[in-house]
């Protein structure tokens, strides 16, 4: 029997970490990507006429995207040494915080990532929107801890 008075709110996403291990990357302001899919292979078996047969395939990780203001070179350093053809590899995880911002509710980690993609801010003069810069990680595994 559930105690009364007592509920479990749903965790809320504007409270979050990044951390990638060896870099000092600041505060990001969106992290999205968080997605994990198994392929289904189909399988009509002769004479079942009612429907088909499933069976999972490969999983595929999709690619986290961080988004933050720019504050040093740390994450373009990191993409640009790939297009110079020297590939470092770094795990990580993303941390949910409790409305305090002092316990973790929920981690995934991901592991052996590397940055495919980096994306520049747009720019404006006629506003004073921060400059905010995109990363898009590739990684081998995402695993929730917590």
């Amino acid at each position: 029997m559930a105690e009364t008075g007592r509920r479990s709110d749903p965790f809320r996403g504007f409270r979050f970490r990044v951390v990638v291990t060896g870099l000092a990357t600041g505060g990001f302001t969106e992290c999205t990507g968080l997605s994990v899919q198994t392929d289904v292979k189909e399988y009509p078996e002769g004479g079942l006429n009612t429907h088909v047969r499933t069976f999972p395939g490969r999983t595929t990780q999709s690619r986290l995207v961080l988004k933050r203001g720019i504050v040093d070179r740390a994450l373009h350093d990191w993409f640009w040494a790939i297009v110079a053809g020297t590939i470092v590899r770094r795990s990580g995880s993303v941390v949910i915080l409790d409305e305090q911002g002092a316990e973790t509710v929920a981690e995934w980690r991901f592991r052996d990532a590397f940055p495919a993609k980096w994306t520049g801010p747009d720019l404006n003069a006629s506003q004073s929107n921060v400059a905010v810069e995109a990363v898009e990680l590739v990684h081998l595994g995402l695993e929730r801890r917590v």
